[in-house]
């Protein structure tokens, strides 16, 4: 079964997240801050990431961009799950590498939808 990554400084938004793609079978991770997303992004090769914006030290779209640039980690997917609700933030994060956006408070229907659509390619 695939393996998402959750990237977010909210352990109450990991909790959530993490228990709507367990509960569909995913396999989860999940990492603090950016920083620490991009390190286990590259030892752990999850599948996917979802990704928030708005943390501590290295920010999303930061480690969104680290991750699109690098050839270790480029081919993983990577989903914003923000409360940036912007149309500009929305388009930032596509051009940091992004392959989705999703804007908080986020469903497990989207959340797994989405999920199954990226791992779908």
């Amino acid at each position: 079964m695939a393996l998402i990554l959750i990237v977010d400084d909210s352990p109450t938004e990991v909790h959530v997240i993490r228990k709507a793609l367990e509960k569909h079978g995913y396999q989860t991770a999940a990492a603090a801050d950016g920083a620490e997303g991009i390190r286990l992004a590259k030892s752990m090769k999850p599948d996917l990431i979802f990704m928030d914006i708005v943390m501590p030290g290295v920010n999303g779209f930061q480690a969104t961009r680290t991750l699109a640039n690098d050839p270790e980690t480029k081919r993983i997917p990577v989903i914003m799950v923000t409360s940036k609700s912007q149309e500009t933030d929305r388009i930032w994060g596509m051009r940091q590498g992004a392959v989705g956006y999703l804007v908080k408070p986020v469903s497990a229907e989207q959340l797994v939808e989405k999920a199954q659509a990226a791992l779908a390619g």
